[in-house]
């Protein structure tokens, strides 16, 4: 039998792909939890801005809401193959409050400016304190490539 695994990358080659998927990609599953409801997961449309991840919700929606109860969230780009994980800090920002860059980038990659909808809509962005990143089982070993906020060489 043949391996088809790919071969093992390093830990800086896996922050470089990693950094290449969140310029590049669309859609994240967002993972955030209630104290009383449980957990809930969604996909969003998400922008990076070389920092964190921003993503826009209807401020009424069950991430928005959870996200003001618990901060802390987990982030999954939708591979199976090409695993990439974020934990970290979630902060909530109302159409008013966040940063124009922000909002203008988010504008600009998805054609979309939540400003201008009747309906309430909030930005949560996301900075990372922890990436996984792994291809396959000859990665699993070393999967961490940031901690606590730091990327790892």
């Amino acid at each position: 039998m043949k391996n088809t695994e790919p071969p093992r990358r390093t830990v800086s080659e896996r922050r470089r792909d990693s950094l290449d998927r969140l310029a590049a990609e669309r859609d994240v599953w967002v993972s955030t939890a209630h104290p009383h409801h449980g957990p809930h997961q969604i996909p969003l449309w998400f922008s990076w801005d070389g920092r964190a991840v921003w993503m826009c919700t209807a401020a009424t929606s069950a991430t928005a809401r959870n996200v003001r109860k618990e901060s802390q969230v987990r982030l999954a780009l939708p591979d199976t193959f090409d695993v990439l994980l974020l934990q970290g800090e979630a902060e909530y920002f109302t159409v008013r409050e966040v940063p124009e860059d922000a909002a203008d980038a988010f504008t600009g990659k998805f054609g979309w400016d939540p400003r201008t909808e009747h309906g309430p809509f909030v930005y949560v962005r996301v900075t990372p304190e922890t990436v996984r990143a792994w291809r396959g089982e000859a990665e699993l070993r070393g999967r961490v490539i940031m901690r606590d906020g730091t990327w790892l060489e």
